[in-house]
């Protein structure tokens, strides 16, 4: 897989824990019989945490009768292989997995900007969806809640959601392919064309409500935003 893919690895289910709550990977592959930790237990904790229920995670096991399976499932593996496994099925649940993935975020970055996507991405079930869809929600909160404080930006961000800075930019970029400062920034330019087209407010008082404090910075990016100036914008 090392053509492929970037790889981390840990040798025990807690060292695993560890480093995936650190470095927030694409996907995680475990064996489900590990010392410290197995990967049942593995599943539960990323499973169950904000910072990494997103995560993809295959399951491996020497055991391949039913129960097995399905109790890998229950705790949240999104696929179970038996061993021995056969390395091209394996090659092809990880390209199918991040293809969901992809799909996943494609919904959630509408979501993330208008809170009104089209319907579900096919093949993707409701469920699928409601960790993420509740996490992308809270972030909107925040950011509604605090936008218009010019001192608001990442450093406030991660207090408030309670992740790093790291955790947090690759949790965004894998569920909606936007870090966090650019939807902060994003968020406060569409709320200033909201005033601009609704309001009889001018431009500097705009991008002060919005929480801009330099008026040709505000300008500047509201046109690479929206492709035109803010003073353009018709109401």
């Amino acid at each position: 897989m090392e053509n492929r893919y970037q790889l981390e690895v840990a040798y025990n289910g807690k060292i695993g824990i560890e480093k995936a709550l650190e470095l927030i990977p694409d996907l995680v592959i475990s064996d489900v019989m590990m010392p410290e930790k197995d990967g049942y237990q593995v599943c539960d904790a990323l499973k169950n945490d904000l910072r990494t229920s997103h995560i993809p995670i295959i399951l491996l096991t020497a055991k391949a009768d039913a129960a097995s399976r399905m109790a890998g499932l229950r705790r949240g593996a999104d696929a179970y292989l038996s061993k021995p496994f056969d390395v091209e099925e394996l090659l092809v649940q990880l390209e199918v997995l991040m293809e969901k993935q992809r799909r996943i975020a494609a919904w959630l970055s509408i979501k993330a900007q208008n809170e009104n996507p089209q319907q579900l991405p096919e093949a993707i079930a409701e469920e699928d969806l409601q960790i993420e869809d509740a996490f992308i929600q809270k972030l909107r909160n925040i950011v509604a809640e605090n936008y218009t404080d010019e001192g608001f930006g990442l450093p406030q961000l991660c207090q408030k959601i309670g992740m790093s800075r790291s955790q947090l930019f690759r949790k965004m970029t894998a569920l909606i392919a936007t870090s966090p400062s650019d939807f902060i920034r994003s968020y406060r330019l569409n709320e200033a064309k909201k005033l601009l087209e609704t309001t009889d407010l001018n431009v500097s008082e705009v991008a002060w409500q919005c929480g801009f404090v330099n008026l040709a910075h505000f300008s500047k990016v509201y046109q690479e935003e929206f492709g035109i100036a803010p003073s353009a914008t018709n109401k």
